[in-house]
């Protein structure tokens, strides 16, 4: 398994910005769901930045906030319409896409449906459709998530520490439009899994004195972070053993799944162009990847792309049948599949969906791991 590696930053006012950002610390509100240890490494707000109170509004410090998904899911609808409104958030919907119903010369060039699979044609003018949404209405920055989505209770806390993650990469020192600075194209919240670009083979090369080493190699580090499993439960590319409950805001490497991102307006523009209006090249996912990857050059498109490592939205599995799990792969074996008792979500500790009844009713927050989490606090 690759073994994560933070570095310090080695230049100039980046290097400031950390150090400011590992000694001082107002707790703004929501950052009060976290110890007071954690509050206080990570949570100093300048006046030089945005506000990062922004990430707790009502669209998550974005202007819009869109879910992608067929109209006939109603049940998906309804699950993440009752946590997105239990959790202090609004969603817009974007219809999601049969991939049957895209004509051929609407395709892309580059495009073989029949090796594509028409589940990921449809897949891919679903988000296609969201990101000209934003480029359409001119949306300086918007959140896009899959209709399965699951997170944690605490989402607006969790926010707040990434956006002063995303600004202290940026080394932003002016005052921003945004909580997560103005000079990124994406912000990857929610994949299936990620792997540091230091650790890419095209950078293995690279002498970690190089100041393009230290740019890909810079992290925010969040330790001790409550809603960062215990290592058992948390899945990845990265040894989460050796860094237990810890979250990485870091330069995108090479994510799997397009579970929530963010897009800028410039980065809107720049993905309608390279994934539909020039060309494509396999699963949207991993087209999105792939201009992260190698669209970093200026001669290239320039992407500005963030990752978060864990990630902090997750397809939820729900009780019922699984073959309902998934609108583009076939789960179940062509039939209704196993009957699941209780739905789960990887990487999530208080899951917003587990804990509808609870959030309704006024209740404590239940754990995924309750079980082991009440082991560790006995051995402590």
């Amino acid at each position: 398994m690759l073994q994560p590696r933070t570095f310090p930053v080695g230049i100039g006012l980046l290097f400031s910005l950390l150090v400011l950002f590992l000694i001082y610390s107002p707790n703004p509100h929501s950052l009060g769901e976290y110890p007071s240890q954690v509050i206080s490494s990570y949570t100093m707000i300048t006046s030089s930045t945005a506000d990062a109170e922004l990430a707790i509004n009502e669209t998550l410090g974005f202007e819009r906030v869109f879910a992608v998904g067929l109209t006939e899911r109603s049940d998906k609808r309804d699950a993440l319409a009752l946590i997105s409104s239990l959790t202090g958030f609004k969603i817009d919907w974007i219809g999601g896409v049969r991939g049957e119903t895209v004509v051929d010369k609407a395709l892309p060039f580059g495009v073989d449906r029949v090796k594509l699979w028409e589940n990921n044609v449809g897949s891919w003018r679903g988000h296609m459709n969201a990101i000209r949404t934003i480029v359409e209405r001119g949306i300086a920055t918007a959140l896009i998530m899959e209709d399965d989505m699951d997170w944690d209770v605490r989402l607006k806390s969790q926010l707040q520490l990434i956006a002063h993650g995303t600004q202290t990469l940026q080394g932003w020192s002016r005052i921003s439009d945004s909580p997560y600075g103005d000079n990124w194209d994406l912000i990857w919240l929610g994949h299936c899994g990620e792997v540091f670009p230091e650790q890419l083979e095209e950078n293995a090369s690279k002498a970690p004195e190089s100041p393009e080493y230290i740019s890909l190699a810079t992290k925010y580090t969040i330790h001790a972070d409550p809603t960062v499993p215990p290592p058992p439960h948390t899945s990845g590319f990265q040894n989460f053993t050796a860094s237990p409950h810890t979250r990485w805001v870091h330069v995108t490497g090479g994510p799997i799944c397009t579970f929530a991102y963010a897009l800028s307006l410039e980065g809107a523009r720049k993905v309608l162009f390279d994934l539909s209006v020039d060309h494509l090249v396999g699963p949207f996912d991993n087209a999105l990847a792939g201009l992260c990857r190698w669209g970093r050059e200026r001669e290239r498109l320039g992407m500005r792309c963030y990752s978060v490592t864990p990630p902090i939205f997750v397809h939820h599995k729900p009780k019922g049948y699984v073959s309902g799990d998934s609108d583009i792969q076939l789960v179940g074996g062509g039939g209704k599949g196993e009957l699941r008792e209780v739905g789960s979500t990887e990487n999530i500790v208080w899951s917003a969906r587990r804990n509808v009844r609870e959030l309704i009713m006024g209740g404590d927050m239940h754990s995924q791991f309750d079980d082991e989490e009440q082991e560790q606090e006995a051995e402590d």
